[in-house]
């Protein structure tokens, strides 16, 4: 976590980059090349390579996965997938390709592995009361054991967009660690296999906009997802491949109250708001 001061974010980009083939990530011969030690599940990271085409991935094997008291076992790496086909529905592409597939040690996911720009600030924390211009305060947080710093997270567009992404996919796990800012500017989000309960189990370090009004890209969206989502359409189909019925009506309900209330949601109160650990 950055040390307290008042740095202006970037702004990111509103368009990704173009990503390899889906063939690449789904056909392509997957090389294990080492693990990242940070995760709690397995998480390898990989080369694959297809008719001459190479990228480097990430694979998180079913097998891999540690059990979950509130989700049912070996579903995480589709709810990785479902939350890659929502990403895509909306249009903003905030996560980076990701299949379901076949490997080494089993079916996982396979997802591009995205290098973070290593300059950009999307989390800092002030000793001043307010944000300031350029960030949103999520609220105060403990540096010292005398001593408490706000937590600000910066104001972007890319940034908000997946703040309602987030609460679409009712995303239990979106810690600082997991908003990889490219070095083209556009942002992407990761480590969604906690998402889709159909309970309320949003956590989040973007609280930021909570009960503001949402921007007028976002309701547009979140119409077009609702049209999406209506049973028979081809995303309603594709998340019944990956999610329960009761998951898949959930996401639609989900959609429904952002449009009718037309404002970010606010922590429940039930559930603690924010990840541990945030980072």
């Amino acid at each position: 976590m950055p040390a307290p001061e008042r740095i202006p974010p970037r702004s990111m980009s509103s368009t990704p980059p173009t990503p390899p083939d889906a063939e690449l990530l789904a056909h392509g011969e997957l090389t294990v090349r080492g693990r990242v030690r940070e995760a709690s599940n397995a998480v390898l990271y990989c080369s694959v390579a297809y008719e001459g085409r190479e990228a480097a991935c990430v694979y998180k094997p079913v097998v891999g996965e540690q059990p979950l008291w509130d989700f049912p076992d070996g579903t995480l790496a589709q709810r990785e997938v479902a939350a890659y086909e929502i990403s895509e529905a909306t249009g903003w592409g905030l996560v980076p390709p990701t299949v379901l597939r076949d490997g080494p040690y089993g079916e996982g996911m396979v997802q591009l592995w995205i290098e973070a720009d290593p300059e950009a600030r999307l989390l800092a924390l002030t000793e001043d009361d307010e944000a300031g211009e350029g960030w949103k305060a999520v609220g105060p947080a403990q540096v010292a054991e005398d001593r408490t710093a706000l937590l600000v997270h910066a104001d972007t567009p890319d940034l908000r967009r997946l703040a309602v992404l987030d609460a679409v996919i009712n995303n239990g796990d979106r810690k600082g660690g997991h908003l990889l800012p490219a070095p083209g500017g556009h942002l992407y989000g990761i480590d969604h296999g906690v998402s889709f309960h159909v309970d309320d189990k949003l956590r989040t370090l973007l609280w930021g906009w909570a009960g503001e009004e949402l921007p007028a890209e976002a309701a547009g969206v979140l119409d077009g997802l609702g049209r999406s989502l209506a049973p028979g359409a081809p995303l309603s189909a594709r998340l019944a491949e990956l999610l329960t019925d009761a998951e898949v009506a959930a996401v639609r309900a989900r959609v429904e109250v952002l449009r009718t209330t037309g404002r970010h949601p606010e922590p429940s109160g039930q559930w603690p708001a924010i990840p541990w650990p945030p980072v």
